[in-house]
């Protein structure tokens, strides 16, 4: 089961609100977050992971209050970054994968074992002592995604997971997302990936301003932004 729940959230970067006064209460297994760029839908995740604390209200995810009890937030949450290259740190696959369950307790060895066997989950036996850096963009999400499930978080956040992707390598991505059981809460331009989840929420300049199943709030979103659209053309001729 899950449970995400803010209460009151105001955040601020360089005094410009990016978040005022927001509550949710997500329970779903499979949410969307969609905006335009600049909306707040990434410092929201950032929050949600414990990565930044909000100025003021609380944000727990499966009763942990992420932003205050880090060694906690690590186990309940995860998260996959648009770019992989900011979440990998270490020089070969292996080392990546043993990392974070190590920090959770596991031995060298036994850290070793279990990243073995999620590496031939994913029938990539033979990557452990290779260089990450040496992978595909697809290649480097697929370790951070390992590196996560390893840490067998309830809750995934996607941020953008499938940007600058090929096609082959997104719906590869993607099947292994939809066939997991962890809850995922999804940021994205791409509706077509998010058609089939429970929720959407739409932030627009860090507030709600819709909330619902997809078929709901997805046209709402597509009308909006083509009116915006035809707006923006019409100002530039």
């Amino acid at each position: 089961m899950l449970s995400i729940k803010l209460n009151a959230v105001d955040l601020a970067f360089n005094n410009t609100a990016v978040l005022s006064d927001l509550s949710l209460d997500i329970t779903q297994q499979r949410v969307a977050l969609i905006g335009r760029n600049g909306a707040g839908k990434s410092q929201l995740v950032r929050l949600i992971a414990g990565l930044i604390r909000p100025d003021r209200g609380t944000v727990r995810v499966n009763g942990v209050d992420v932003g205050r009890d880090r060694r906690a937030a690590l186990q309940t949450v995860g998260i996959l970054f648009q770019n992989p290259d900011h979440q990998l740190i270490f020089p070969t696959v292996m080392e990546e994968l043993c990392f974070g369950i190590q920090q959770q307790g596991q031995t060298r060895a036994q850290a070793q074992d279990m990243a073995q066997a999620m590496l031939q989950r994913f029938a990539c036996a033979d990557w452990g002592p290779r260089v990450v850096h040496g992978l595909s963009q697809g290649q480097r999400h697929l370790v951070c995604l390992m590196a996560v499930l390893l840490m067998r978080p309830a809750l995934i956040l996607l941020d953008e997971p499938f940007a600058g992707l090929d096609m082959a390598t997104t719906r590869r991505l993607g099947r292994y997302l939809e066939g997991l059981d962890q809850a995922l809460l999804h940021v994205t331009h791409d509706l077509a990936a998010i058609a089939g989840y429970e929720r959407v929420i739409w932030l627009d300049h860090g507030q709600v301003l819709a909330d619902g199943p997809p078929d709901t709030v997805l046209p709402q979103f597509r009308a909006h932004m083509m009116a915006l659209g035809d707006g923006d053309a019409v100002a530039e001729l």
